[in-house]
């Protein structure tokens, strides 16, 4: 089983492509190679492979990347399923996958959401998808400042409160606060909801 990720970039015409596109691909770029694990096109689109594992936290984090970046935002597909054919670049590449990541983004401006998952099991689908729908009232509020410790919790997961702050030039105090706004338990909490019930989904 794989994952797919097909998003584009809310709020990309109100900002030039120097300001994001080289932070989006110096991520992507850590995670495969172009165009066989990701590619960005028709400007403010894109697309990943990834294992099913990490598919909810790359999207949350591309999400909270993005969103360091005053104005912007992502609005993310995610399918998980199989792989029956590679093309030459994964937007070529096709299988269940492919498919249902290409139509939940389909869905995704007409249901007003700007993350949701298809896994092709149904009640699976209905949790997951409800409990994001929660999580995203705090998603989308993140500030620039609440989206980057996000990023740097996930990129340090095991970093202290102390670690991170040195890492930004702030007090310890002030992360604490920043984590506390951003409600990055109940962020973690998800992801971990996800990696355990995501064994069960067939």
């Amino acid at each position: 089983m794989v994952a797919v990720i097909t998003g584009d970039i809310i709020g990309s015409g109100n900002h030039s492509s120097s300001t994001w596109l080289p932070i989006l691909k110096k991520h992507l770029s850590k995670l495969g190679k172009s165009p066989h694990d990701w590619e960005v096109y028709r400007g403010d689109e894109f697309q990943l492979k990834i294992t099913a594992k990490e598919a909810l936290v790359q999207a949350i984090y591309i999400k909270a990347l993005l969103k360091t970046i005053k104005g912007l935002d992502a609005r993310i597909g995610v399918g998980l399923g199989g792989e029956d054919y590679q093309g030459q670049g994964v937007s070529e590449s096709n299988g269940t996958a492919y498919q249902r990541s290409g139509r939940t983004f389909e869905h995704l401006k007409e249901d007003k959401i700007n993350l949701s998952i298809a896994t092709g099991n149904k009640n699976h689908d209905r949790i997951f998808n409800l409990m994001l729908k929660f999580a995203l009232h705090i998603m989308d509020d993140w500030s620039p400042v609440s989206a980057e410790i996000v990023v740097l919790a996930l990129d340090y997961p095991d970093a202290s409160q102390q670690e991170i702050a040195n890492r930004l030039g702030i007090q310890q105090s002030a992360v604490s606060q920043r984590q506390k706004r951003a409600r990055l338990d109940l962020v973690l909490e998800l992801l971990e909801f996800y990696r355990e019930n995501l064994k069960e989904v067939n």
